[in-house]
């Protein structure tokens, strides 16, 4: 091909993107290999690609293309979730455009709509993914409404509900008023608001004495009217007068007892709670153990009901700031404080969370969660990093009974049906839900056919469904084992050669939402964990430290960001900064970076590409070739640690380095001809193989520039099906440990010399006399032709002394000297070796401080105290030699 003089990563991306689809480079089929199976945390049907998506999927697509390149069955199984709450939500404000109402369509017409909106945009951010370069195997796509993974969610709900697990009964919820459902606790995000603390004043019920009021402190004046008690603690002295009469709620006059209750705080407030048990989690409880009536005074939509007595049909918020001024010219408000508090708010529809009495169907999780916690525990399913399993520990040992049902249509609808005043029957289908109608009751077995022929048509006249659907996490806690259709066919090959899968790559934030409960179905459903390395990364936030979001205006637009830098330059810019479960400081300066480095690659290739050869030449290279191989395997060996450990920023960091660093910045400069002069054949067709084996290295970070190049005449002809995706990952070499301890010392005099140069102003094309004392060992004329080369040295002379009149400087224990004539100021160089005397004595300090410390020494890994130690020698040799030189200059 032929080869321009900068990198464009649309048209490659297009290209080769279009070409492993058309090849079936990302399909997986069960085979002989070791499968290594992904399955996408499936982002809602109603998303675009966000940040956190651009991590996540980078991340899974490392993964994935390392171990295809690997030659093991990587299967990346893709998918979207339906989103009950924020599908629903997108469909009704669709609606309202074309100016039609929900409460006017049927649940049939309704859902023909969102299927409608469904197939329209459900499918976008899948779309994008594709731009980042993720391979997904796209044949497997799957969405978790779709009729057999439905048909899962509804025989799974069986499964538990015979088994005891799941239960229906009225609990206190999570109640959101605009999506009007409710959500669970995890779906609620505390936020710290700037709210009023309202002193309210309830008149003391008195037989013929004066009024006395009671002052109640409460951020939420407008659920008084809701109120069923107040309560003291009984050991406050200051209302011991109280105890055992009764109060006027204001503005209503509706009498409530007074009641003590060690649960009330003496020191919030005034010491008295109002206690409205149909409005809050422990008030409810108070009202349990009091047997306190409950008031509900709110419709599901947060406005007030019928039992609120006034201000009915206001907004909860509308109806607080007005009973505040009502409250105030009646005589019943004290005061009003600034106040600031948490407050919990709707992770979908963002609305403050109503803690509301509802019937609802709950899942048991005590039983479900002893396993899932046991499987980390045990390190059967390995979080990393680590430092969450005292997180999950938490959660799981204290895990709460998971509210199920949701009040929306879009969703799999609850399998529960309702005829007359009969408690539920559960069961897939209306026929088989009356039968077992007719087999529960004893009487009606005993029934001959023609009575229950009658039955049957009156139940299949009057029987009806619930009309809640179960939470979209009630489905997606099956994603691994639906996927591969599991429940539908448990013995299906795909199944029992994919799952469990290998690795998950999620955020922390939905450790207890999906994880959690992934791992509980596992065990629950096929007795088997669904994965075995969670991968928790960490929430992708702007320079400030602030998350990224589009209420902040802080978020770029990854498409974008994609057009501008590519997609390998966005991918390694998003490397860069994520460790592991830390958080990512996003800066666009790390997407520059990315595409700087492709860009350097790219320039590598062409000055390799553009070298002339002279098959007469022989090879004067056999160092730096002997040492690239020898540095390749070392920094190969720290990548694969790296990845065993899920550091792939540091796997990249390794990587970045030995490409730019090692490969570009020496190794090309030691090999590279003379400017317009030849190169051997076999300095290039080694170059060329490293330069191979670097492509593959870089395949799974920077997939389309390493393609685009893979395929270049430079490496061959390749053949069809012959492509970067699929070459053999590199492997391991031997290693030299002398060869690179030299090449260090060789590289650090290099730098040293073009020091002096800068330092002196002396021009690169002036050539220099160098003379070395060797104290180290090294055969400095073996690596004389790189010298020369680097550091444009004219000669090298081999001494037993010191070189009087000349700038000295020293590489490891090894002096050197570079006779200068009258350019060498003595005062200047005494000065320049005292300074370094002075560091090298602050340094040596500090590692005898270090190796001084007992616990460090007790404590530290056995590499650490060898390394310290290697210091302080290493200091102790340069500073008796800068000494001697001193010593040498005074005489």
């Amino acid at each position: 091909m032929s080869i321009s003089t900068k990198y464009d990563p649309t048209a490659a991306e297009d290209k080769w993107y279009s070409y492993w689809l058309d090849k079936k480079f990302f399909h997986s089929t069960p085979d002989e290999r070791e499968p290594y199976t992904i399955v996408i945390p499936p982002p809602n049907v109603t998303g675009v690609l966000h940040m956190g998506h651009m991590l996540n999927n980078t991340i899974q697509d490392v993964l994935i293309r390392k171990a295809r390149m690997q030659g093991k069955n990587a299967c990346w199984v893709a998918g979207t979730d339906h989103a009950s709450i924020a599908t629903e939500a997108k469909v009704v404000a669709m609606l309202k455009e074309r100016g039609i109402s929900k409460k006017d369509l049927s649940r049939e017409e309704f859902l023909k709509y969102a299927w409608e909106w469904k197939e329209k945009y459900g499918g976008i951010i899948l779309d994008q993914l594709k731009k980042l370069g993720a391979s997904c195997d796209w044949d497997r796509t799957r969405f978790t409404m779709e009729e057999d993974l439905s048909e899962a969610v509804i025989d799974s709900f069986i499964h538990l509900y015979k088994k005891g697990n799941i239960y229906r009964g009225v609990r206190m919820v999570n109640w959101d008023p605009t999506g009007k459902t409710a959500v669970s606790d995890e779906e609620v995000i505390r936020k710290e608001v700037n709210q009023k603390l309202y002193y309210i004043k309830y008149e003391v019920k008195s037989e013929g004495e004066p009024s006395a009021f009671l002052t109640i402190a409460t951020t939420r004046p407008e659920t008084i009217m809701a109120d069923s008690a107040i309560c003291i603690n009984p050991n406050d002295e200051r209302y011991t007068h109280l105890h055992g009469k009764k109060v006027f709620v204001p503005l209503i006059n509706r009498e409530i007892p007074i009641i003590q209750d060690e649960y009330v705080t003496m020191e919030f407030g005034t010491g008295c709670l109002k206690v409205t048990p149909a409005h809050d989690l422990n008030d409810y409880e108070l009202g349990v153990k009091h047997k306190l009536p409950v008031i509900d005074i709110l419709n599901d939509d947060g406005t007030l009901n019928d039992k609120a007595e006034i201000l009915i049909g206001e907004d909860r918020f509308v109806a607080r700031k007005k009973i505040a001024k009502v409250l105030e010219e009646s005589g019943h408000l004290e005061k009003v404080e600034d106040y600031k508090s948490q407050v919990g708010f709707s992770e979908r529809t963002d609305a403050v969370i109503e803690p509301k009495l509802s019937l609802q169907w709950f899942s048991k999780m005590d039983q479900l969660a002893k396993p899932a916690l046991e499987d980390v525990l045990n390190g059967e399913v390995k979080l990393i990093p680590e430092k969450f399993i005292n997180t999950y520990r938490h959660w799981m040992e204290n895990v709460k009974d998971w509210c199920i049902s949701r009040q929306l249509w879009w969703g799999q609808r609850i399998p529960a049906w309702y005829f007359q005043h009969e408690e539920p029957v559960v069961a897939k289908t209306k026929a088989e839900a009356i039968e077992e109608l007719i087999n529960r009751v004893p009487e009606r077995r005993e029934w001959s056919e023609e009575s229950k022929a009658g039955f049957r048509k009156q139940a299949e006249e009057f029987i009806t469904q619930d009309e809640d659907v179960v939470d979209t996490w009630f489905s997606s806690w099956l994603w691994p084992i639906t996927v591969f259709d599991g429940f539908k066919d448990p013995q299906n090959k795909d199944f029992n050669y994919y799952y469990p899968t290998n690795d998950l790559v999620t955020a922390p934030e939905i450790l207890f939402f999906w994880v959690a409960r992934m791992i509980m179905a596992g065990r629950e459903f096929t007795g088997k964990k669904p994965f075995t390395n969670v991968y928790l990364t960490g929430i992708v936030r702007d320079k400030l430290g602030r998350k990224m979001s589009k209420s902040l205006g802080n978020s770029p637009d990854p498409i974008g960001l994609i057009e501008k830098y590519g997609a390998d330059g966005v991918r390694v810019g998003m490397l860069m900064s994520s460790p592991a479960g830390n958080d990512l400081m996003f800066d666009e300066a790390y997407c520059e970076q990315g595409r700087n480095f492709a860009n350097k690659i790219w320039n590598a290739f062409r000055l390799v590409k553009g070298w002339e050869v002279d098959e007469t030449l022989a090879n004067p290279n056999q160092k730096a070739i002997a040492w690239f191989e020898s540095r390749f395997s070392e920094a190969l060996a720290e990548i694969e640690s790296n990845f065993k450990q899920y550091r792939l920023s540091e796997a990249l960091m390794a990587t970045y380095k030995l490409v730019w660093d090692d490969f570009c910045a020496w190794y090309l400069e030691m090999i590279k001809p003379q400017y317009q002069h030849p190169v051997d054949a076999e300095t290039k067709k080694i170059t060329i193989q490293y330069f191979e084996q670097i492509l593959r290295l870089l395949h799974p970070f920077m997939p389309f520039l390493t393609e685009e190049l893979y395929h270049d005449e430079l490496f061959g002809e390749r053949a069809e099906m012959d492509c970067c995706i699929v070459a053999d990952y590199p492997v391991i070499g031997q290693v030299n440990e002398i060869l690179l301890k030299e090449a260090e010392l060789v590289k650090g005099l290099v730098s040293e010399i073009r020091n002096v140069r800068n330092k002196r102003q002396i021009s690169p094309k002036e050539a220099l006399p160098l003379a070395i004392k060797v104290n180290s060992g090294l055969d400095y004329k073996a690596w004389e032709n790189i010298i020369f080369k680097l550091a444009n040295i004219e000669q090298i002379e081999l001494v037993n002394d010191k070189v009087a009149g000349a700038a000295s400087f020293m590489v490891g224990n090894d002096e050197f000297f570079i006779s200068l004539g009258g350019n060498v100021d003595a005062e200047a160089e005494k000065e320049r070796l005292t300074k370094e005397l002075e560091y090298l004595q602050g340094f040596l300090k500090s590692v005898d401080a270090k190796l001084s410390n007992e616990r460090f020494v007790q404590n530290a890994k056995p590499e650490i105290i060898a390394n310290e130690r290697n210091k302080k020698a290493d200091a102790e040799s340069k500073i008796a030699i800068i000494t001697e030189s001193l010593a040498a200059m005074e005489a």
